[in-house]
């Protein structure tokens, strides 16, 4: 397995810190809205160069360009229900390292995840949810396994699963920086997980 500490080059480690800086604005409520004008509109529409994906939840109250701080072609957005994991979302996390030379992946989870909480009522209960809520479920059971179905342990748990996954990828083996984090909605604040 590839050592974490070369694998935490530089480039990812500036990302992650301007990360941290936009969050940290966000939280104070004193976003600067980089990026966000028709000058960058005009300068990213031929092409684009996002140093990082965040791999996130889809829940409206969690969107990555908000909370970071940051603007057009910054980053490269994946959102699913509780960032899981499936062959097409992986390609989608794949495809920023792998096209688009982003150093970083962000596993991005959140307090009181919506999709966690159904998932553990779901499978405390024993009852099956409706269309294809159960793949959700089935994604989120082994977080539930390990935090005794508890929301917020779950949640952990399934960030630190999920980056698991992603470090052991091996398009992304060498290429990118895979990162957990937690953002809290009380707060604002976004804190690294693993």
């Amino acid at each position: 397995m590839r050592n974490e500490a070369v694998a935490w080059r530089g480039c990812a480690r500036q990302m992650w810190s301007l990360l941290e800086q936009g969050n940290r604005r966000w939280a104070a409520g004193k976003s600067a809205h980089p990026h966000q004008d028709p000058r960058r509109r005009r300068q990213v529409a031929s092409g684009q160069e996002p140093r990082a994906v965040v791999l996130s939840c889809i829940d409206s109250r969690v969107p990555p360009e908000v909370i970071f701080d940051v603007g057009l072609g910054d980053l490269l957005v994946v959102r699913t229900a509780a960032h899981t994991l499936d062959s097409l979302v992986t390609a989608a996390v794949q495809y920023g390292p792998q096209d688009l030379r982003a150093s970083l992946v962000v596993v991005l989870g959140h307090q009181r995840c919506g999709a966690v909480t159904a998932a553990a009522r779901a499978l405390r209960r024993q009852v099956v949810l409706p269309g294809e809520l159960p793949a959700i479920v089935a994604a989120l059971e082994p977080a539930y396994a390990t935090s005794n179905g508890r929301v917020e342990p779950m949640v952990h748990a399934h960030i630190r699963r999920t980056v698991s996954r992603l470090r052991a990828d091996p398009l992304l083996h060498g290429s990118a920086t895979v990162i957990g984090a937690h953002y809290s909605l009380d707060t604002g604040l976004v804190s690294r997980v693993s």
